[in-house]
């Protein structure tokens, strides 16, 4: 059963979080480290519990973890132990299962409400290389690689509970394929898929995205497919692109258009649109349904997409 499409019989829109790592930085936190939002899960487990909570509050339906630059092998290189990084990927699912049982546990939370959804975020090895490669893709490693490189990750996410996994970023299709096939592998949790893109028609490795999404949207532990991380002004158009390899739910959740300079940890530039929430308009119109924000995106962006979303038709 598609977990995805069974929600979306019953309410036209599905609101995401915003942006975690960009978050907690505007709020003081200092993540200018390879282990990024990670290192707050080490440091200050309860920011990101409460940025949790502040997104359920603003109207998403789902958030995502704090495990997208979350890897055993990170943390161990950190000096933790093998059982330690597990136990810290669990936590960061049950952060946000913390925050969502706080937050529905509260009739007036309820109104006109969903129960929310916890999706545990698979980044992809670029993430864990922490030099832009997600932007880039080519890391040169196989399929089978890449598998065993996400498999106890994996595994530790499902274990801890999360209702879906969210396989984001993803700049190659080669990466895709193994996430996908280790889905088939534990059959016992549902995922989407969402490419980080360069322009309107391609993954950031090259590959067109029509071609990308060709290649999972027909596993039956893919829910849904979609784009984040990329910016605004290309999402009209890759929406279009999806259209043409799947009828699964497409998910958009871009960034403020900002560009990262991997030399710096940082963001360059201006967001590319006054009103993100007002722009995420026109994503809906042209067929995305699952719809939030990325990198440098706010409780405030979320807000202003759940005030429409939930009225669409």
């Amino acid at each position: 059963m598609n977990f995805i499409a069974s929600i979306l019989d019953h309410q036209p829109a599905l609101v995401i979080d915003g942006a975690l790592a960009t978050e907690l930085e505007r709020r003081g936190y200092d993540l200018k480290d390879e282990l990024w939002s990670a290192k707050i899960l080490l440091e200050k487990p309860e920011a990101i519990r409460q940025l949790h909570y502040d997104y359920f509050k603003a109207g998403a339906d789902c958030v995502i973890t704090a495990s997208y630059q979350a890897t055993i092998a990170g943390f161990m290189k950190r000096g933790l132990t093998e059982t330690e990084s597990v136990d810290l990927l669990k936590k960061s699912v049950r952060l946000a299962i913390e925050a969502r049982d706080e937050f529905w546990n509260n009739e007036a939370n309820r109104s006109g409400r969903m129960k929310p959804f916890v999706a545990a975020s698979v980044g992809p090895y670029g993430a864990y290389l922490a030099d832009g490669s997600e932007y880039r893709g080519n890391y040169g490693l196989s399929e089978e690689q890449l598998m065993d490189f996400h498999r106890p990750r994996m595994k530790a996410l499902i274990e801890a509970g999360a209702d879906i996994l969210a396989c984001e970023t993803i700049p190659t299709p080669i990466e895709a394929r193994a996430l996908v096939k280790l889905l088939g592998e534990f059959q016992s949790v549902h995922a989407w898929i969402s490419f980080s893109c360069r322009d309107e028609a391609h993954v950031n490795e090259g590959d067109k995205l029509e071609d990308c999404i060709r290649q999972v949207e027909a596993s039956p532990y893919v829910d849904a497919v979609g784009i984040n991380c990329t910016s605004p002004r290309f999402i009209p158009s890759l929406i279009r692109e999806a259209k043409k390899a799947t009828t699964k739910p497409i998910l958009v959740y871009p960034n403020s258009g900002e560009t990262y300079d991997a030399t710096k940890s940082d963001w360059d530039g201006h967001p590319v649109y006054g009103s993100f929430s007002e722009e995420a308009k026109v994503w809906y119109e042209a067929g995305a349904r699952l719809i939030g924000g990325c990198c440098r995106t706010t409780p405030e962006d979320i807000h202003g997409i759940a005030g429409w979303a939930r009225s669409s038709s």
